[in-house]
């Protein structure tokens, strides 16, 4: 699995006007609904809650991974980026500007699957230049770009002749 099966331009959202968790997760889960990865969306937001009465999804670093496992999912990745920081609960005690919210199914096999998701991105989003460039992105292109190859655009060398 490789970003380029999980990421899909209809669940990323960039320049998302909300002030709460709760508008977010709507949001987000919107878009999950509209691109059919998800058949209930109030189930499926009721299970992200689920989980994130356990402990907090906010990594740090302005970046927030809620996830919940739900019956009747596709796999995928939304991801919001904010216009500004809203309150999360996290590791560090910063808020969110950035949120990959997980749709992972109820099953076993659903769960090494969640595992490989939540590896993947955090090695990406342990680079600080990934981070970056996430919460400074204005497209989902560009978003894409900050977890494929290196996140950066390389320009078209001039040929010499």
């Amino acid at each position: 699995m490789d970003f380029t099966e999980v990421l899909n331009p209809r669940t990323i959202i960039t320049h998302l006007k909300v002030n709460q968790k709760a508008e977010a997760l709507e949001a987000m889960a919107e878009l999950f609904a509209e691109a059919g990865v998800i058949g209930d969306k109030e189930q499926y937001i009721k299970d992200v809650y689920v989980r994130e009465e356990m402990g907090a999804t906010g990594i740090g670093g302005y970046i927030a991974i809620p996830h919940g496992k739900s019956k009747a999912v596709t796999p995928g990745a939304a991801i919001a980026v904010l216009d500004h920081e809203i309150e999360w609960e996290s590791l560090d005690g910063a808020g969110a500007k950035v949120i990959i919210l997980f749709a992972v199914g109820a099953d076993h096999e659903a769960a090494e699957e969640h595992l490989r998701l939540l590896t993947m991105f955090s090695k990406r989003l342990g680079d600080r230049a990934v981070v970056s460039r996430l919460i400074d992105a204005d497209t989902a292109e560009e978003v894409m770009l900050a977890f494929t190859d290196d996140g950066c655009i390389r320009k078209e060398e001039p040929d010499e002749e």
